[in-house]
């Protein structure tokens, strides 16, 4: 069981049911290309089976982990630095990427800090398959494993 997952959103509404569109808010995943990190526990399991045609999502690694913290913004739409984890977090940079990356920390829980979710781009080369096929069959939506950090590394 994976600590922590990365879940990205690749399709809109279209078509979708209350439920899932409701889901999907829940998972802080308003639009498309927007990505959020988890720690992965049972509920998240159930959300992400409800939600699965819309998103893909898999262990983050490391470099997947700075790849997309690259992207998050502080609230007055600045690049993250040392110096404003030190004085917000009170944690040295080192510190908070192997929290979240541990588990311990919950990146949804600062609002306050951060400009959540994180906003990706399109994936560079586009996807290499069917948007509405799952993963396992060529397709793009749906649990990836640590291929999602090749994914991130496209749409950063």
């Amino acid at each position: 069981m994976p600590n922590t997952v990365a879940i990205i959103r690749i399709r809109g509404y279209a078509h979708a049911s209350w439920r899932i569109q409701e889901t999907l808010e829940l998972l802080r995943l308003p639009k498309v290309f927007n990505a959020m990190i988890y720690p992965y526990t049972d509920s998240l399991r159930g959300m992400l089976i409800k939600v699965e045609p819309y998103v893909t999502w898999g262990e983050i690694t490391e470099e997947g982990l700075n790849a997309l913290l690259n992207r998050l913004e502080t609230s007055s739409g600045e690049k993250i630095t040392e110096e404003y984890v030190k004085t917000k977090l009170s944690m040295d940079l080192a510190t908070f990427r192997t929290k979240i990356l541990s588990g311990e920390l919950l990146l949804n829980k600062f609002d306050d800090e951060f400009e959540l979710p994180i906003r990706l781009h399109p994936p560079s080369g586009g996807f290499k398959g069917k948007i509405n096929t799952p993963y396992k069959a060529k397709g793009v939506f749906g649990y990836r494993g640590s291929d999602i950090n090749n994914l991130i590394k496209r749409m950063v």
